[in-house]
């Protein structure tokens, strides 16, 4: 886990991680929010959709933008005040995922940075884009 403090950040500064997407996790984010949704959840519907298989939940891709800022940028001092997200393209089981954040702006007064974040499957493939504010404490 980083311990950066706001004096060690600057622009331009970026760190990632990789992971993989299991049917576990989607089962333990189902059994968390009780998304029941067939296109997560329904291996047959998905097809019939037009999916090689069940699509991820965006917010369980999403949910790696904590791990990045609490872990990696800026670490444990993070306070995530705003999260604003897009979502590219599908996610599937077995996806290699790279995310990485950069920071794009730091307002010394408020102790806060800006954050692109960017997430990418095993091809290259942008699944997720957007930004954070975080402060650290």
């Amino acid at each position: 886990m980083n311990n950066y403090s706001f004096d060690e950040l600057s622009v331009g500064m970026s760190e990632d991680f990789e992971v993989t997407i299991t049917s576990e996790m989607l089962e333990n984010f189902k059994a968390i929010t009780g998304d029941v949704n067939p296109l997560h959840n329904d291996e047959e519907f998905a097809h019939s959709k037009g999916h090689p298989g069940r699509v991820a939940f965006g917010m369980l891709t999403a949910s790696f933008l904590s791990t990045l800022a609490g872990v990696y940028l800026p670490g444990e001092k993070s306070l995530i005040q705003q999260v604003e997200t897009k979502f590219a393209n599908p996610v599937y089981i077995g996806d290699v995922l790279t995310v990485k954040g950069e920071i794009t702006e730091l307002i010394e007064s408020v102790q806060r940075l800006e954050l692109k974040v960017t997430i990418t499957n095993q091809n290259g493939k942008k699944v997720l884009r957007g930004k954070m504010q975080i402060l650290v404490v």
